[in-house]
């Protein structure tokens, strides 16, 4: 089987016999150069006839036929696959199908799998900014549950989650939320909600765990003391420009005081 990058973000990658690494660094066989793609992504293996993707950084969004995976998952000709923002399809490669005579409906087909991987890219994602899931990516497809059971297709770690906490539903604007009858509730905000939407840039908090939604072209909060230093400078200034003012006072009051003194004689 090979990969095939229909928005040209790499060249068809044919999938040999072992392990195919994907990410953006320079030791992977696949390497990718983008927003959400990080340096040891994944890595998909061939292995006696049968081909699986496993993830390798689990902050970061690798997403199989709109489902984001946690674990080792088969593949076969047909899928869809994201890395982050990149869609490529898995698709048979000549030696594995009988060849057949070439037809006008190819450029179609492309077309077609362009569209498809459009289709399939998360609109939204939300970003863990505190608890187990601090610094990962959840892309958000469709209608999908978040709770603590592993059969959801967000599942956290946390025991003040609910084993089905809470379902979110991607609409054209923003995310449905909508409480499960969770028993530490689902906050929007800090509003607690039964049912609410959540647009690009809100907090979504399912008790102490929190989120943050993210639009396509939205950065991450810096992290807490990351401000640039150039800012504190300018306090700096205005302190040595202060100084300069009472030194220069300083100065004017003595030259007084000794021209008072000489006028009485003193000197």
């Amino acid at each position: 089987m090979k990969l095939l990058f229909p928005n040209g973000e790499h060249a068809a990658v044919e999938l040999a016999e072992g392990i195919t690494r994907v990410g953006s660094g320079s030791q992977s066989h696949v390497v990718l150069v983008a927003p959400g793609v990080s340096e040891n992504h994944c890595e998909i293996e061939v292995r006696n006839g049968k081909t699986c993707v496993r993830v390798r950084d689990q902050g970061v969004a690798t997403v199989l036929n709109g489902r984001q995976i946690a674990q080792e998952s088969p593949l076969k000709a047909g899928d869809l696959l994201l890395f982050g923002r990149i869609g490529c399809r898995v698709v048979a490669s000549e030696r594995d199908v009988t060849p057949v005579a070439p037809t006008p409906a190819a450029a179609v087909s492309e077309e077609d799998g362009r569209t498809r991987v459009r289709m399939a890219l998360p609109k939204f994602m939300l970003r863990g900014v505190s608890g187990a899931t601090f610094g990962r990516n959840f892309a958000l497809v469709g209608t999908m549950t978040i709770g603590r059971q592993s059969d959801c297709g967000i599942p956290i770690p946390a025991e003040e989650i609910s084993r089905h906490h809470a379902r979110l539903q991607v609409t054209a604007d923003g995310v449905m939320v909508e409480d499960l009858g969770s028993a530490n509730g689902t906050w929007i905000n800090d509003k607690r909600v039964h049912t609410g939407m959540l647009n690009p840039g809100d907090e979504l908090r399912l008790d102490t765990v929190r989120f943050l939604l993210l639009a396509p072209g939205m950065q991450a909060p810096a992290a807490p003391g990351s401000a640039p230093v150039l800012e504190e400078a300018a306090p700096a200034a205005q302190s040595g420009s202060a100084v300069g003012w009472i030194i220069g006072g300083v100065v004017v009051v003595g030259v007084l005081v000794v021209g008072a003194l000489k006028l009485l004689g003193v000197f």
